[in-house]
């Protein structure tokens, strides 16, 4: 068995500091990608959609397999949120950036199924060793 025990035994650590930078990379990419995905969904629809869709989807996976880990998908996911719902709000001129039309309500909604989805099939913790199955 591992000398160290069960892996939800362990305490939980600090990242280390290429980590971090690299879940902060993750977010200002899922916030670029937000923008731009915000522009693209409206000037091409429907290709344009999903074009941004796949955009967030492939950072998102990208960014779990990256890591090895959920919070690879779930860091540009934030990115891309925080971005859309800043670019959703009026400004006081009256300036806003989507219109209230189907594509954008699509493109909000699957944008967050999207990172729902990356983020439930990026790879979780496993135990690494050779006695990880369970009865040996």
């Amino acid at each position: 068995m591992n000398e160290r025990g069960s892996l939800l035994a362990q305490p939980l650590q600090r990242p280390s500091a290429g980590r971090t930078l690299l879940y902060v990379a993750l977010f200002v990419l899922g916030a670029v990608v937000g923008a731009a995905g915000s522009l693209v969904q409206a000037g091409w629809f429907p290709g344009g959609l999903l074009l941004a869709l796949a955009g967030e989807a492939g950072l998102c996976l990208g960014g779990a397999r990256a890591t090895g880990s959920r919070g690879g998908a779930v860091a540009p996911a934030a990115g891309w949120m925080i971005a859309v719902i800043l670019l959703t709000a009026s400004r006081p001129e009256g300036d806003f950036l989507f219109g209230a039309g189907g594509g954008s309500y699509l493109f909000l909604l699957g944008g967050m199924a999207v990172a729902v989805i990356c983020a439930t099939l990026g790879q979780g913790r496993q135990p690494v060793g050779r006695d990880v199955r369970l009865g040996k």
